[in-house]
């Protein structure tokens, strides 16, 4: 299986949590012709990123573009996840059992490769024991843009 993740930060309700790939920057890119920004905390299944959230979330925004057009990332999973001492296995191994039924095929092997990035929403003091969105992501593998949707 081919997963990057690069960065994690975590903290009480307010804070959030990150992992994100290697060639991210901290200025966000002009936006593109098309695009609308959105809060990376509200991306949806299918949706086009032309740009990621720098790890250090100096930015929490992003432009979704249409797919058919160049984009660096598409979102193939949202799911509520524990808070757990192995946050990024736990968060690699989600990924990767929700790549095959988005793209109809397994990672490995694929031209893809996945990162994630976790909203944590986490009350130390309540009982939930779901407090996270974990937030899938596919790249293309060699690092270029992608163009089309990876979806079967």
């Amino acid at each position: 299986m081919r997963a990057r993740s690069l960065h994690a930060l975590c903290g009480l309700a307010a804070s959030v949590l990150l992992a994100a790939c290697a060639t991210v920057t901290a200025a966000a890119a002009p936006a593109p012709p098309g695009s609308r920004t959105e809060k990376w905390i509200d991306l949806q299944v299918g949706d086009c990123l032309a740009d990621l959230p720098p790890a250090d979330l100096s930015r929490v925004t992003v432009n979704v573009v249409d797919c058919a057009t160049a984009h660096l990332a598409e979102v193939y999973l949202r799911a509520p996840m524990a808070v757990n001492a192995a946050v990024a296995n736990v968060a690699n191994r989600d990924c990767a059992a929700g790549f095959a039924p988005y793209t109809g095929r397994p990672v490995d092997g694929s031209p893809f490769s996945i990162t994630f990035l976790i909203d944590s929403n986490q009350d130390r003091t309540g009982a939930n024991p779901m407090p996270s969105t974990l937030i899938c992501l596919l790249q293309a593998a060699n690092g270029q843009p992608l163009t089309g949707s990876a979806r079967r």
